[in-house]
């Protein structure tokens, strides 16, 4: 029954149908041919899993994204990052870096990230002189932040997959995340001075202040909701719904960029977001419930330990299935299907549930911007107008850097452990 449950789903995969039906299909199939379980658990766990007090946080925050996005607060992260760094060489690049991580703080989306800051820096970069491939794909690598600083949507699924605090896996996303957006400042650097492309003119203190200033609620935003987090005033659901407020009020009443006539079209683009992401969990909880049934993870769990050895090994193995996996698979999916199995063994050679958590999801991230179904390279390849095929070869060395950060991260646990730990 594991047998066929694993190859209805690679072969639903392969003819192109969508996740949450591959999985749910698959899940279905499994259970009526092998009389498992009644097939009303089919559709009562598939509320279940979706029915979940921490998971109210994933639409809230989709919503809040939307609302930035329409709201004005990227324009002015850029123009804010723009006067801090838009001089240096390769200063563009840099501003949709860091412009990318400030988002990201806010949206918890690598989508919402390359769609909201791209639409405006990829074309500007491109008139600037950067070649388009690389602008695309700059943009795309940097909207993976989005996954990896917190707040995070597959960090909140980790964290409920894997019985974690959602408040320590946002804490453990930080340093990773930095340490990942500090090689693709030294990257763009490198390649703007070895291909001549200088910086702009030098921002006054004045300029830098008054940027400064119109940013300033957008800047406070991962602020106070982070803040809130950690100091224990909300938990992360209960942020996401300060999240969605704070945005509105920021862009309805305060930028004025908001109109009454665009929240039908934010909230219609939000609920269809949410179906897709809530279906996709609801299939993968199914799947995963079929999986314990099965005693799947205990059977590899077992296999694992006895053939392997080495918890370097087996970490390498794992970051190459992830690798292989995020190229095919949505990150909530991978999440939700890979928890459970690969989590005990890990623990059972040693490693923290945070710090495997972080090494999931920075593999997972890396998937959103290499094909063949990488939603950030979709999006930043609409922008650009330049075809998925080229853009492959022109994300190489963003793929190269991530999985030199990536390697870091999986051998120094400190770079994820060391923040939840003081908490």
């Amino acid at each position: 029954m594991a047998l066929l449950l694993f190859l209805l789903l690679i072969v639903l995969f392969v003819i192109g149908v969508p996740i949450a039906f591959s999985l749910g299909l698959a899940s279905a199939i499994t259970v009526w041919q092998g009389e498992l379980m009644p097939m009303l658990i089919v559709a009562q766990q598939y509320i279940t899993s979706v029915n979940s007090f921490p998971l109210m946080a994933i639409p809230f925050f989709i919503l809040a994204g939307y609302l930035m996005q329409s709201g004005g607060i990227s324009r002015r992260l850029v123009d804010f990052s723009n006067t801090m760094v838009g001089s240096m060489t390769g200063g563009l690049a840099m501003v949709a870096i860091i412009t990318s991580l400030f988002f990201a703080a806010i949206s918890g989306s690598g989508a919402a990230t390359t769609a909201a800051i791209g639409s405006i820096l990829i074309p500007a970069m491109i008139a600037k002189g950067y070649a388009s491939g690389y602008a695309a794909a700059n943009q795309a690598a940097s909207g993976a932040l989005g996954v990896i600083i917190p707040p995070s949507i597959p960090l909140i699924l980790y964290g409920i997959a894997a019985n974690v605090s959602v408040g320590d896996m946002f804490v453990a996303g930080v340093l990773p995340g930095l340490m990942i957006t500090l090689s693709l400042l030294l990257f763009a650097y490198g390649y703007a001075r070895y291909h001549g492309h200088g910086g702009g003119e030098r921002s006054s203190w004045r300029e830098m202040f008054t940027a400064g200033r119109k940013a300033l609620l957008a800047i406070l935003m991962p602020v106070i909701i982070l803040g809130g987090i950690y100091g224990g005033i909300f938990t992360p659901t209960e942020a996401a719904v300060i999240a969605v407020v704070y945005s509105f009020l920021v862009g309805f009443v305060i930028y004025r960029e908001i109109t009454l006539k665009d929240i039908v079209g934010i909230l219609q683009e939000a609920a269809v977001t949410t179906a897709v992401v809530l279906s996709i969990i609801g299939a993968a909880g199914l799947y995963g419930r079929i999986l314990q049934s099965l005693r799947v993870p205990s059977m590899l769990s077992n296999f694992v330990i006895g053939a392997i050895d080495s918890p370097l090994l087996f970490i390498v193995l794992v970051n190459v299935l992830l690798l292989m996996a995020g190229m095919f698979i949505e990150a909530a999916a991978a999440i939700l299907i890979f928890v459970p199995i690969l989590l005990p063994i890990a623990v059972s050679f040693g490693f923290d549930p945070v710090h495997f958590g972080i090494i999931m999801v920075v593999n997972l991230a890396m998937g959103m911007f290499t094909p063949p179904v990488g939603l950030n390279l979709f999006v930043a390849s609409q922008i650009s107008k330049v075809g998925v095929a080229r853009l492959t070869w022109s994300i190489l060395p963003f793929v190269a850097i991530v999985l030199v950060n990536l390697f870091i991260i999986s051998v120094v646990p400190f770079l994820s452990t060391w923040l939840p730990s003081l908490r």
